[in-house]
């Protein structure tokens, strides 16, 4: 099972790019539209949205994608 984050988690994930990392936003429960996309979502594997140390811009992902950076 993948590990739950929270809203304020400073996390990783690799991207075509690389390593990215970022701060978690939001959490997802439940199906939502993304993008124009619909996602799923569940308590049991929710989705996070993230915002880019680097960039503004914002991701989401599944917590399997993920990894904790450093101490919350």
């Amino acid at each position: 099972m993948a590990e739950n984050f929270s809203v304020g988690d400073h996390v990783g994930w690799n991207s075509e790019a690389g390593e990215v990392s970022g701060t978690i936003t939001k959490v997802h429960t439940s199906d939502f539209e993304y993008k124009g996309h619909s996602r799923r979502a569940s308590q049991d594997e929710p989705q996070y949205e993230i915002k880019s140390d680097k960039t503004d811009h914002i991701a989401a992902h599944k917590g399997s994608a993920l990894h904790r950076i450093g101490d919350k």
